[in-house]
């Protein structure tokens, strides 16, 4: 008896099977990406303090380094959640500077308090911290088809504004690297893929 296989279902089916497993192999390679980028990062925490990168805010070769800059003046304030130096909820208020008159401006985090709407008492001036990436909140699937702008530096100040205390300083060791477990899921929804469509098809023959 001929077997007969229906051509257009285990078409969807390779190309989705083909689909997961370059996703899988991408997220292999930003796996070795990560790993590279952490590198690159503890050394960051070891060199001297440099100026923010006013024309390109989102040099991530900067991240976990030492920046300095000139809050000129404060145009807007955001709250987002944090922690408090002894582990407890707080909230992270973070200052939004003109530094000329031209140019996206810069994020400041000025510490952490337990009233979101506290009033702060800070107009500006010199700001030092370490950098790390400006609050995000899109989606990962937003982020990962490349339709949001990439995220800025932000200085994470050394020394809070009045009545906060310090935010947690940035370390590279609390940026997630889960690419090779998201490697092997896809590999493992490719695979769980193939074994459904093998019964789909052996139930369907037997059947005939």
């Amino acid at each position: 008896m001929i077997r007969r296989i229906p051509i257009v279902a285990t078409l969807v089916v390779v190309l989705a099977v083909a689909a997961m497993v370059a996703l899988g192999v991408w997220q292999l390679g930003r796996l070795e990406q990560k790993r590279a980028a952490m590198v690159a990062w503890r050394a960051n925490m070891t060199l001297p303090a440099t100026a923010y990168p006013a024309m390109n805010p989102a040099d991530d070769r900067l991240l976990f380094r030492t920046l300095s800059a000139n809050c000129l003046r404060v145009t807007g304030w955001q709250v987002t959640g944090g922690r408090m130096p002894d582990g407890a909820p707080g909230w992270r208020h973070i200052a939004t500077c003109a530094t000329g008159a031209e140019g996206p401006g810069l994020l400041v985090d000025m510490g952490t308090g337990r009233d979101p709407k506290a009033v702060i008492g800070w107009a500006g001036g010199p700001v030092s911290g370490i950098a790390t990436h400006e609050p995000d909140s899109h989606s990962f699937l937003v982020r990962l088809l490349g339709t949001t702008p990439p995220l800025r530096l932000m200085i994470v100040s050394a020394h809070p504004a009045p009545g906060l205390a310090p935010s947690p300083r940035p370390d590279p060791s609390s940026v997630p690297n889960n690419h090779f477990s998201y490697a092997m899921q896809w590999f493992f929804f490719a695979a769980v893929a193939l074994v459904i469509y093998a019964l789909a098809l052996r139930k369907r023959w037997r059947g005939e």
